[in-house]
């Protein structure tokens, strides 16, 4: 089983960088993917990115490539950390951010939302 709690959300200006963590923890999470998935208000979710288990190959959403980057910290192979740099951020990024882990890696399967574990969220407000 793998545990995910993020942070880093908040409110930032149209234009602005913010950076949300991840720690994903549990005895197998080395082997996992995990990716960043995004809920808006009256929206459903929608893949954000995702990195592998080496944190060696990654895939983007065509809304955020360019402008988001996934990063993976695997040092500790009992808990790692998985960060999202968004830059020039826009209003229509504003949603509850995502981390969630999957034993598959498939683009496929992650455009969809297939993902075994889930975080709590964390809250990202883009203003105009």
């Amino acid at each position: 089983q793998v545990q995910l709690v993020e942070s880093g959300g908040g409110l930032v200006q149209a234009g602005g960088s913010l950076t949300l963590s991840c720690v994903a923890s549990g005895r197998t999470v080395s082997s996992y993917a995990v990716g960043w998935l995004r809920q808006a208000p009256g929206k459903e979710t929608e893949f954000v990115a995702a990195i592998s288990w080496t944190g060696g190959g990654a895939d983007y959403a065509d809304s955020v490539k360019g402008r988001f980057t996934i990063s993976r910290d695997t040092r500790d192979n009992t808990k790692n950390k998985i960060y999202l740099q968004m830059n020039s951020l826009k209003p229509e990024d504003t949603a509850v951010y995502y981390c969630a882990s999957s034993q598959l890696y498939s683009y496929t399967n992650f455009l969809r939302g297939s993902f075994d574990y889930w975080g709590q969220g964390t809250q990202v407000t883009v203003s105009s």
